[in-house]
């Protein structure tokens, strides 16, 4: 007699999702929060399926932290058809939400640890889940370094928040920009790794997250490697792939023999470091 298998039916059917604020982050992302017919039960790190009826889906990151509550936030950038047409929608449209999919950042493994944060570009955006639930409870951390880079001023996102989480006494937020585009600017100049080197890090109790174009990871890996020896097993990375189905059953998100919608997208470096694909 063949095995009976229990599949959740959340990883198949699509709940509704009711938009019910929509912000202008950057002239490419707006943030959404919609009101789900049941709480989504994520942890920081995972993603959805956005089901737009009649065109399609895509896979999206929860940008929210662990919440009891059925409210869902995203922040999504305008890239292509689908984008586009969320993009289009107002308060008060639905649209379905498949998920969560994918590993996620457990909080135990950094809590009396110090925290070093690299996000690049949109790598922010999945980041929140994990930074939000840190700044909440910042207290139950060592010291918590973030450092932010984008390519303008006009692109950075949460800027509110940051100032915020940079109010607090154990925490330092660094931004950076590549260029200001003669806009006003009251961070640096350079790239993510600028600072990396001149950071006091404590290689036996740091833990380190990456997220950011494939490009940052190598620059990154490589700072923290010769000026500071952080173990790979220490490091997390959350990384971005072309995610079709999230069930790991189309093959496009494979990583050597990983897939990154269920293997990932959070990787403790030290499981892939010797997987050619997975930062390429």
């Amino acid at each position: 007699m063949s095995e009976i298998v229990i599949v959740d039916p959340k990883l198949y059917l699509p709940q509704t999702g009711r938009i019910v604020a929509i912000e202008e982050c950057t002239a490419r992302e707006k943030f959404f929060r919609l009101e789900l017919a049941q709480p989504l039960g994520h942890q920081p790190g995972q993603f959805v399926m956005v089901t737009v009826p009649g065109m399609g889906e895509c896979a999206i990151s929860i940008t929210c932290g662990p919440r009891e509550d059925n409210i869902l936030e995203m922040v999504i950038r305008k890239v292509g058809n689908i984008t586009s047409v969320l993009h289009g929608l107002s308060v008060g449209d639905t649209v379905g939400i498949r998920g969560p999919y994918g590993t996620g950042f457990d909080l135990d493994e950094f809590y009396e640890r110090d925290v070093l944060v690299v996000a690049g570009g949109l790598g922010l955006v999945p980041l929140r889940s994990l930074l939000l639930p840190m700044m909440a409870s910042h207290r139950r951390f060592g010291s918590i370094t973030l450092i932010t880079g984008a390519r303008s001023p006009a692109e950075t996102l949460f800027r509110h928040e940051l100032a915020e989480w940079r109010k607090h006494d154990n925490v330092r937020v660094i931004e950076m920009v590549d260029y200001t585009e003669h806009l006003p600017w009251d961070g640096e100049v350079g790239m993510v790794t600028a600072p990396i080197g001149s950071l006091e890090l404590d290689p036996a109790k740091t833990k380190v997250v990456l997220c950011g174009p494939p490009v940052m990871y190598k620059f990154v890996l490589l700072e923290l490697q010769n000026f500071h020896r952080i173990p790979a097993e220490q490091i997390f990375v959350d990384l971005e792939r072309r995610m079709r189905c999230g069930v790991g059953k189309c093959g496009h998100c494979q990583i050597n023999q990983a897939y990154c919608c269920q293997d990932g997208p959070v990787f403790r470096y030290s499981d892939i470091q010797n997987y050619p694909e997975a930062l390429a």
